[in-house]
């Protein structure tokens, strides 16, 4: 079985322990229409709305990589949950996740990477669990 495009996951799925932003949400540039002069936002190639970038950190305290950047495609520029006093680290919930495996041929040695996409960011729910997970 071949699987072509995007893949569909929940965000507790891929980030059981939870994840964080720790950035400011940015256009994201569409380097092939953008000059020095004249930066253009970069558009989704499925549903044509603007793309937005955000770094995110993945609380697992074993993970290999710990930051990620993600992409959400949204009409307007999302706004990541209010800061929780105290923390470093805005706890967020990615919506509409998906991830696009592709071929990082830049290194000595080609490796699989993968690309996050979302369609907007939440503040996590207390006491909500996945129905997907429940017995």
């Amino acid at each position: 079985m071949a699987v072509q495009g995007p893949i569909k996951v929940t965000c507790a799925d891929l980030f059981p322990h939870g994840l964080g932003v720790v950035g400011a949400v940015t256009p994201s540039d569409d380097f092939d229409a953008s000059t020095k002069e004249r930066r253009v936002q970069a558009r989704d190639k499925d549903s044509g709305l603007p793309l937005w970038q955000v770094d995110v950190m993945d609380f697992d305290p074993e993970a290999r990589e710990r930051t990620f950047r993600v992409k959400i495609a949204a009409a307007v520029q999302p706004v990541p949950p209010s800061a929780i006093e105290g923390a470093p680290v805005r706890p967020v919930v990615l919506e509409g996740l998906t991830v696009t495996p592709w071929l990082d041929d830049r290194g000595p040695r080609p490796k699989i990477a993968y690309s996050l996409k979302a369609t907007g960011l939440a503040a996590p729910r207390r006491g909500v669990v996945d129905a997907g997970k429940a017995a």
